[in-house]
């Protein structure tokens, strides 16, 4: 095996896990609704994942882990991933926001500031912002 390879596959890997991470959310609900279901087919086209590959991680998404990138813009890039698909999903249940906020951790965020986190998050996606915008605020919200 050649280390592009190594990085091929680590690559898919994680993309993997991060899309399971999002179907986990989808699914808290126990439903994936249409307009859910047109979100995780252009993400995970995005994220290079073949329809075999979807089918797959869709039925067993429990048994990918959460993988947290090491850049801080990538975490934020996930978790604006993560909070548009509870947009979309209009969660508003408490049940959901625990899991929003374990996942939150999962990325990376610290947990003594994730449910702040995660709520301001919730609030800029709702706004309808884009990914540079989502980023922009998050990083100056306590400015």
């Amino acid at each position: 095996m050649s280390f592009s390879d190594l990085f091929d596959s680590g690559f898919k890997k994680r993309n993997e896990d991060h899309f399971a991470a999002i179907v986990r959310v989808a699914m808290d609900d126990g439903v994936i609704s249409e307009e859910e279901k047109a979100f995780l087919k252009r993400l995970a086209r995005n994220l290079d994942i073949s329809d075999d590959d979807y089918d797959i991680i869709s039925k067993n998404y429990k048994s990918h882990p959460i993988n947290p990138p090491v850049e801080y813009d990538k975490r934020l890039e996930r978790l604006y991933d993560l909070v548009r698909m509870v947009h979309v999903d209009q969660i508003k249940g408490d049940s959901e926001h625990k899991l929003l906020n374990k996942i939150g951790v999962g990325l990376g965020f610290h947990a003594i500031n994730v449910r702040y986190i995660v709520d301001k998050a919730l609030s800029i996606v709702s706004s309808g912002a884009d990914l540079d915008t989502f980023i922009y605020e998050i990083k100056h919200m306590n400015q």
